[in-house]
């Protein structure tokens, strides 16, 4: 197996899992020769073929887990040739993952070693995101507050300048708006697809 070095990327406790590739050794080089057309700007291109591989290399080690928990004379050939095709799988996976670069959460890591399911992660951080919207949408209720009530109060002592105002925000609210729909832009800023 490749025991290529890794590093991590990032500061604080957000720490990211980023796997180096290493050269390719002569002896497994004509096992990896790819058509040079191939591009490696999509980290994720051989995705499909390592989940594949990873799935078969549980298949196979617990079909190695019932020839040795059955062992006798008569199973050595085949325990043999499931090890071989055990050490064959892991190689395969290994080619395929240096070509596949995912960061991972040093964090994600960390709860595997402790046992626990990885999708915690993801709900805290779901759970954090949710946090922070809240205390941003109450900061911006508040503005729309203060702002309804100074042009309230506005409007008591120069009820002219603010009705200009409220014409002038009404014509550049419907502009903005046009240019919007002719630039298919939605009102949030998002292009549409």
């Amino acid at each position: 197996m490749d025991s290529s070095p890794a590093t991590t990327a990032g500061g604080g406790g957000n720490n990211i899992m980023v796997s180096q590739s290493t050269a390719a050794s002569p002896m497994d080089s004509s096992a990896t020769a790819a058509p040079a057309a191939t591009s490696v700007d999509d980290p994720k291109q051989n995705l499909p073929q390592v989940i594949n591989s990873i799935q078969k290399t549980l298949a196979l080690l617990h079909q190695l887990y019932l020839t040795v928990s059955s062992y006798n004379v008569a199973s050595q050939l085949p325990l043999l040739q499931r090890m071989n095709n055990l050490v064959l799988e892991l190689d395969n996976m290994t080619r395929l993952a240096e070509k596949c670069n995912i960061q991972v959460p040093m964090e994600v890591l960390n709860l595997i070693d402790d046992g626990k399911n990885p999708d915690e992660f993801t709900r805290d951080m779901l759970n954090g995101c949710i946090a922070k919207n809240q205390i941003t949408k109450g900061k911006t209720d508040a503005f729309k507050g203060l702002r309804r009530h100074l042009l309230e109060e506005l409007e008591q002592v120069f009820p002219d300048e603010v009705e200009t105002y409220r014409e002038i925000r009404a014509a550049s609210a419907a502009e903005a708006k046009r240019l919007a729909q002719t630039q298919n832009i939605l009102p949030n800023g998002d292009t549409k697809s």
